[in-house]
């Protein structure tokens, strides 16, 4: 389970918000969909991560489970961002505020209008196949670990193995990126112990 500073619960709740604002028909699986690809589009245009969560290779796609745990159980995390709604039996996502930018800088919030002009009209059966493309981060973790026919035939919808975001890139832009993840994660984790 992923620890949040109060930053980067606010970045995380207001990404969400912001979705909401832009995207129509905001499902839980739209969602996970759409922070994966701003997380990738932020590693390989910048060499930086978004919100560094972990993504884990689920049957779906890509998931951060401890959103996906949220989001599935109205938890406490986005709780004063965000409320879920069944509709038709699937999870939709609401903003309960105006989106704040304050979190964000100016490369990220062209980011996340980038992503969702191109993906935002999308469904999320979509955006699943998009996130499965052949030589996808997804795909590449899937096929190496022999899941894509347990997959396909229903035997698992769920794994514990993470993307790795700095695959595909080399040299410099590799070590800044790993670098720079090292930095943003043992600061959140000093800054979540602050706030205890």
């Amino acid at each position: 389970m992923c620890k949040f500073s109060e930053d980067s619960k606010r970045k995380l709740g207001n990404t969400l918000i912001y979705m909401a604002e832009h995207a129509p028909q905001l499902s839980k699986t739209k969602v996970l969909k759409l922070l994966f690809l701003m997380e990738e589009y932020m590693v390989k245009r910048y060499h930086v991560p978004f919100l560094a969560l972990p993504f884990e290779v689920w049957q779906a796609g890509p998931v951060a489970k401890d959103i996906f745990i949220d989001l599935s159980d109205n938890g406490n995390l986005l709780c004063e961002f965000v409320k879920t709604e069944i509709i038709d039996g699937g999870v939709y996502i609401q903003a309960l505020k105006p989106f704040c930018d304050d979190e964000f800088s100016d490369c990220e919030i062209e980011m996340m209008e980038e992503i969702i002009k191109k993906h935002g009209d999308k469904s999320a059966k979509q955006l699943v196949k998009e996130v499965h493309k052949e030589g996808s981060l997804w795909y590449n973790v899937a096929k190496r670990n022999n899941l894509l026919e347990d997959f396909a035939n229903g035997t698992a919808n769920n794994s514990s193995h993470l993307i790795d975001f700095s695959e595909g890139l080399t040299g410099c832009a590799k070590d800044y990126y790993l670098e720079s993840l090292a930095i943003h994660q043992t600061a959140n984790i000093l800054k979540a112990q602050a706030n205890v």
